[in-house]
């Protein structure tokens, strides 16, 4: 498939990899927004709406095998051989993916708080209550759909993030898709080790990187990764910590 994509040519750097940026669960290409528009002076640079989210196409398959080979089958209409991809939750899964899948093709990989792990816990019950709420409302209006996500959610910076898909009275993701493959989006199925150096960085105060099975497993598929911390950010460190994050990237990227 390919994808919804915004792409920055930077002409005067040819000689170096152009950039992937893969958003998480529930997002769109505009949620790496503030790390891609630094790169677009230093780097060609391209933003991805993966399947069932943004203005990608929806389908019931779901599952990081076809989301990797989206992005391959993008990036190959594209005419882009190698390339280096930041990932940030979901989207570090699929980056990871990306490094079985086209290990020769992936020169460097970034990773925003997510783990090669099957993770157990849900921590999305209330947020598809919530989305399935509003679509079962059939309502038009962004302030109805918005009252009628306080009764579900109490963090507005997360309604306020879900309430970017909402257009027209839809969700641009695909609920249903999403809800049914969760579980699938949760696992992950251990890859051969990626032997090229990696980065990830993970918020001081998330749980999505924070246990000794999260570390083992990255130094078991990525070997030759560097993990550095974040204090006082959560999940979203790229949004809360933006110059941190880009700090410790730039000290990777080439």
């Amino acid at each position: 498939m390919i994808l919804n994509h915004q792409i920055h040519v930077n002409e005067t750097v040819t000689a170096k990899n152009p950039l992937v940026l893969i958003h998480g669960l529930f997002g769109s290409l505009s949620n790496l927004g503030m790390l891609a528009r630094t790169y677009y002076e230093s780097h060609s640079v391209i933003q991805i709406d993966v399947r069932n989210h943004g203005h990608s196409a929806h389908t019931a398959e779901m599952n990081y095998v076809v989301m990797a080979a989206d992005i391959l089958e993008t990036l190959d209409a594209l005419n882009i051989q190698n390339f280096s991809a930041i990932g940030h939750s979901m989207g570090g899964k699929i980056v990871m993916q990306l490094a079985h899948q086209a290990g020769e093709r992936l020169k460097q990989l970034v990773v925003l708080d997510m783990a090669p792990f099957a993770y157990q816990e849900s921590h999305h019950e209330q947020i598809f209550k919530a989305l399935f709420a509003v679509k079962n409302a059939q309502i038009e209006s962004r302030q109805q759909a918005t009252q009628i996500m306080r009764e579900y959610l109490h963090e507005e910076i997360v309604i306020q993030f879900l309430m970017k898909s909402f257009n027209k009275g839809q969700w641009l993701f695909n609920v249903d898709a999403l809800f049914n493959h969760y579980s699938e989006i949760l696992n992950w199925k251990i890859i051969q080790p990626w032997q090229r150096e990696a980065l990830f960085i993970r918020g001081g105060k998330s749980a999505y990187m924070s246990k000794d099975e999260h570390f083992n497993a990255i130094k078991q598929q990525f070997p030759h990764a560097k993990i550095q911390c974040i204090e006082d950010a959560g999940h979203w460190l790229h949004a809360e910590k933006t110059q941190q994050v880009l700090d410790e990237m730039n000290k990777y990227l080439y």
